[in-house]
């Protein structure tokens, strides 16, 4: 159910009290015993709250000299780049990683100017030094919880490929981290933020790096020729002087919509559950930059590590991430020569099946993996991969010459891409998604939740093909049951069934007593509502055959 307030401005009552947020973070023990006290790297990190006991100084102490025995036992020697976001907890968490860096004299390269770093710029900067000294190999750690609520905080490393860590890495990383937190930190090394200062960290200029590279990723120079009036919103995030940089540097029509930076969000309008979240994907998050369209021929909003993308047009407001996914999948490999005739796209299986209709028209290879944005990591980097995305708005390409840009989210560059289209094209992107409905069909997409136990969810997680029995779905005959992607033969982790018109997949939740159902049909409204139905009943029925 959508919350009475969802769209509506945050007020008082919704704030969160920051000094007791970080106080907590500092005082608070996280008990090593509980399940939900432990470090737990899920598909972007570690995330929790201090008032939780699940993102607290020990968790982050335990956490990065984890991150430094696995680096110095990979042999990573060269820099570490450090970056947070304007969440209340990252702040107090960079000062903690820095520290155990520093008490283990790792290099680390810190903001130049001691602002907030967006992930992609992280991303990018490891990546332009590996390509430099490839002998001396560097790797990052972001301190985000992304588009999270601001009470949490958030814990990411990305290994010498730029992008998240897979699990062969974070699983040493998380089991190091709860050993040391059941040792009381004992075998954490650290020494105090001023000599960490003094001794390791260096400045570096990410945002210049970052900023005066763009034009290698995006026709800047047919947005400023076009004049097209961009509207920009960091949304309180990493973001934001990043926006500015780039309308100064590349002489943009681009207003910063809103640069103010406030750990509370007090300027947010709230989620549909009423929390105030940094979603750029949700129009009720979103809904103040809806309400200015008309100013703007393209806006655009970034979360709080500017990692995902949020695209609204003055002809249909919020885009669906899927559908633009699906436009920016069709304009790119149509408008990239520098790109190889074999440059394959990657889609995660709960995006939409419009995306594989769309490459299949272009004739090109789809590669769909498993949810998390780390199986996109290898083809990007190999620029195999043209394009990686994924449904909830997070997104990379390569440079316009087919070398690799970020193997990371990249909000900024899915942002500016939009104006690209529609200055290149005369065409905005919400209207060529319905040139692509015309020739591809018009899918009804959805995700609703179903209660399910921790045991429950494990079996969710670890099902067979053989545990469904159905042959049919919403009056479809099942062609395809799935546990693993096709496209690199990677788990699910749940289960994916397919008819010709419809699908769905369920996975379970990783913070909460419910698994997700994603659906789609390409019938209309009534038959998806059919599909989850039916989705509901056959994955019961396939946990009680499991179990």
């Amino acid at each position: 159910m959508t919350h009475d307030r969802a769209g509506q401005p945050a007020q008082a009552g919704d704030l969160e009290d920051l000094a007791h947020l970080v106080t907590a973070y500092y005082t608070r023990t996280p008990d090593a015993l509980n399940p939900d006290h432990r470090v737990a790297f899920g598909t972007s990190g570690h995330r929790g709250s201090s008032l939780d006991d699940a993102f607290n100084e020990a968790h982050i102490l335990a956490t990065t000299q984890a991150i430094v025995e696995y680096r110095a036992g990979k042999g990573i020697t060269g820099p570490l780049y450090l970056g947070r976001d304007t969440h209340a907890l990252s702040e107090p968490a960079w000062t903690s990683a820095l520290e155990v860096l520093g008490g283990n004299g790792v290099d680390v390269l810190i903001d130049a100017a001691d602002r907030f770093t967006p992930t992609p710029a992280v991303s990018h900067a490891i990546l332009r030094h590996n390509s430099d000294l490839p002998t001396a190999l560097a790797d990052g750690i972001v301190v985000t919880p992304s588009h999270n609520p601001p009470r949490d905080g958030g814990f990411k490393y990305n290994p010498p490929t730029g992008g998240p860590a897979g699990s062969d890495a974070t699983s040493v990383i998380q089991d190091r981290a709860n050993e040391l937190l059941a040792a009381g930190l004992d075998g954490v090394r650290r020494v105090p933020l001023a000599t960490a200062l003094a001794t390791v960290a260096r400045p570096f200029d990410y945002l210049g790096t970052y900023v005066d590279d763009l034009p290698n990723l995006v026709d800047l120079d047919a947005v400023r020729s076009a004049g097209i009036r961009i509207g920009a919103d960091p949304m309180g995030g990493a973001a934001v002087d990043y926006w500015g940089a780039i309308a100064d540097r590349h002489r943009l029509d681009l207003t910063v919509v809103n640069p103010l930076v406030d750990a509370t969000w007090r300027f947010m309008t709230l989620d549909s559950d009423g929390r105030i979240r940094m979603d750029c994907s949700s129009p009720h998050a979103m809904a103040s930059l809806i309400g200015a369209r008309d100013r703007f021929d393209i806006a655009t909003g970034n979360d709080a590590d500017s990692d995902r993308h949020g695209i609204v047009t003055p002809d249909a407001g919020l885009m669906n991430p899927n559908h633009y996914l699906s436009v920016a999948i069709e304009y790119l490999y149509t408008h990239r020569p520098g790109w190889g005739a074999g440059t394959r796209v990657g889609k995660t299986l709960v995006s939409s099946s419009m995306i594989d209709r769309v490459v299949a028209g272009l004739g090109r290879e789809l590669v769909e993996v498993p949810v998390g944005f780390k199986w996109f990591v290898p083809g990007l980097l190999s620029g195999e991969l043209g394009f990686g995305g994924e449904e909830s708005a997070g997104a990379s390409f390569l440079r316009r010459d087919g070398r690799v840009w970020t193997t990371d989210k990249d909000g900024i560059a899915l942002a500016l891409l939009a104006s690209e289209i529609l200055a290149v094209t005369g065409t905005s992107p919400s209207a060529r998604y319905r040139d692509l409905t015309a020739r591809y069909g018009d899918p009804a997409y959805a995700r609703v939740d179903a209660p399910a136990d921790r045991a429950q969810k494990a079996t969710l997680a670890a099902l067979s093909p053989e545990a469904v029995t159905a042959t049919e779905l919403a009056g479809e005959p099942i062609t395809a049951t799935l546990t693993a992607a096709p496209g690199n033969g990677a788990p699910l982790g749940g289960l994916k069934v397919s008819t010709a018109s419809a699908w769905f997949a369920a996975r379970p939740s990783g913070t909460e007593d419910k698994y997700k159902i994603y659906a789609e049909s390409f019938r209309g409204p009534d038959h998806l509502a059919q599909v989850q139905d039916a989705a509901r009943d056959l994955v019961s029925r396939a946990l009680a055959v499991a179990g």
